[in-house]
């Protein structure tokens, strides 16, 4: 008994030790209760800022003075940070609230301070000034005085607009090595998309020729998150992100580069010059220089949206590692990176601190519990440490291609076999279907068309025909064997999967308008029109949400 009473005692202090682990305390800006605001302006209250334009030398950080005053002030009294300047409840998700009652605000701030931060008097004589610092965000900014604390906030008064000369300019350039060892990858973010200009890289070696090579361009948007706040109060626009590849690249060579954007005008945009050293020849004799860590976090200098009083030792670790950067050949941050938690204005703060770092050597990066769990979207582990953001998935939809028979047909040979398949086909292939999350599965081999249901171990996962909205549960199968080759005849047997079967020549024609909307469409070849059709509509959680068999086990870890 004695014995039994030590074990629990010892998984109560494991367990224990595990929630003091993980456990890093609330996002600063989640202490906001931003559906709580109301507007309480006063004539007798004001909030200014100057510079009102930043950036005129190019710089993509620069501190900003705030003069304000109210006249029932306040210890609880406080300053947040709007970006884009304009902030109202038409920024509402429309899933949030109802009609009748929209909150007066449901964004959160970029950052915020308390009004007597700077200023010990400001409750005696309702009077302070501020100093903060801002960075290049691809959007104007605005200051709003608060009171009634972050739990009833009330808006005082409302700043003059500042901007950068150039919201939209390319920032913050990342580097991370390539998949071979003489290739470099370039990341950097702009707010430019690909409808507005063409995004490339110019580089070349020290003192040598220039080339340029050109960017893919990438977003997401708000229903990319898995829940709030990333859904809600935490959004923010992430702009465009593109990454571009620098290849062939000579041993230990210094390299500089610099960020461009060729406007349909005809005008270019350009970042500073940056550059770096290229990796060693394989095998090569030579020092290599690692630094590796996790959860860093980020934290601003001017002392705002101070993180559990702990963070700013990411300040410190940034701080060595530039001062040390001669010495340095590559990073690896191992997970929990920004702690942004939901506020995806704080990933730009993020890269704007590593700069100096990831603009120089690669900066490779791994996905940690605050960058990925989230119930419900095939974390192993099932809590929210994230706070809504669950990564992104850079292909939506996935589609299997053979060409016999792995799944279904009611092709006449594949009755008589009585498999209605090619031997040991979805037997040994359904499992990785549906793990996999395959939406659409096509065969030819059988001269005809036939679509079934969405299906997993012979069972329809759906009774629905045309239009499929959430997760599928299953893999739709299809054939399109009637390209031209003689017809083949479909089993007199009724197949009960099989949804729509054509016996003529035709073709399948797939639309993808976006990352959450497909159309199938079957057209015959005679006359081009469409004779049998679905869509697949879904938001990105049900792209990660677990299905029949690809749920991983929960443990006690978890």
């Amino acid at each position: 008994m004695r014995g039994l009473e030590l074990v629990f005692f010892a998984i109560v202090l494991v367990l224990a030790t595990l929630q003091v682990a993980i456990s890093h305390g609330e996002q600063p800006l989640s202490r906001i209760a931003v559906h709580n605001t109301r507007l309480r302006l006063s004539e007798n209250a004001d909030i200014r800022a100057s510079p009102s334009i930043l950036g005129f030398k190019g710089q993509n950080s620069e501190w900003v003075t705030l003069e304000y005053a109210s006249p029932n002030p306040s210890n609880d009294d406080w300053i947040g940070v709007f970006s884009p300047a304009d902030f109202s409840a038409s920024t509402c998700n429309p899933d949030e609230g109802s009609k009748q009652s929209l909150p007066f605000l449901c964004t959160a701030p970029i950052k915020y301070q308390y009004a007597n931060y700077s200023s010990p008097g400001y409750r005696k004589e309702g009077k302070g000034s501020l100093r903060l610092q801002l960075i290049n965000q691809r959007s104007d900014f605005s200051f709003v005085l608060f009171s009634g604390g972050l739990a009833n906030p009330k808006v005082v008064a409302v700043s003059n607009k500042v901007a950068f000369t150039n919201p939209n300019a390319p920032v913050y350039p990342r580097l991370a090595q390539g998949k071979m060892w003489n290739e470099m990858t370039v990341t950097w973010t702009s707010g430019y998309g690909i409808n507005e200009a063409e995004p490339f890289v110019e580089w070349g070696r020290k003192d040598g020729d220039l080339m340029r090579s050109p960017a893919g361009t990438l977003t997401f948007n708000r229903n990319s998150m898995c829940g709030a706040p990333a859904r809600t109060v935490g959004w923010r626009d992430p702009g465009f992100i593109h990454t571009s590849f620098l290849k062939e690249l000579w041993p230990n060579s210094v390299y500089t580069y610099k960020l461009g954007h060729k406007l349909f005008n005809g005008t270019y945009v350009w970042s500073r010059v940056y550059q770096f050293r290229a990796s060693p020849y394989p095998g090569q004799s030579s020092v290599q220089r690692v630094v590796i860590f996790g959860d860093m976090g980020k934290d601003e200098a001017d002392g705002s949206n101070e993180y559990n009083n702990y963070q700013r030792g990411s300040l410190n670790t940034t701080k060595q590692l530039i001062e040390d950067l001669k010495n340095i050949d590559i990073v690896f941050h191992i997970g929990d990176i920004c702690y942004a938690n939901g506020y995806l204005s704080q990933w730009d703060q993020f890269t704007a601190q590593v700069e100096p770092i990831a603009s120089t050597v690669p900066y490779m990066i791994a996905s940690g519990n605050h960058e990925r769990d989230w119930p419900g979207t095939g974390s192993f582990y099932g809590n929210s440490d994230s706070g809504g953001e669950c990564g992104t998935k850079k292909q939506p939809w996935l589609i299997f291609l053979a060409h016999r028979v792995l799944g279904y047909s009611s092709g006449t040979w594949y009755a008589e076999e009585g498999s209605f398949e090619e031997p040991m086909g979805r037997e040994s292939l359904q499992k990785l279907w549906q793990k996999y999350k395959v939406d659409i599965a096509m065969y030819g081999h059988v001269h005809n068309y036939e679509r079934t249901c969405p299906i997993y171990q012979n069972i329809c996962t759906s009774k629905e025909k045309f239009y499929y909205k959430g997760t599928l549960n299953g893999t739709i199968h299809v054939v399109a064997g009637g390209g031209g080759a003689s017809l083949a005849d479909f089993t007199p047997i009724n197949t009960t999967w099989s949804y729509f079967k054509d016996h003529d020549y035709g073709f399948v024609k797939l639309t993808a308008f976006d990352h959450s909307n497909l159309l199938f469409e079957y057209k015959k070849s005679r006359d081009g029109k469409v004779y049998d059709s679905f869509k697949i509509s879904r938001d990105y959680r049900d792209i990660l949400a677990c299905t029949v068999d690809s749920c991983p086990s929960m443990t006690l870890a978890s």
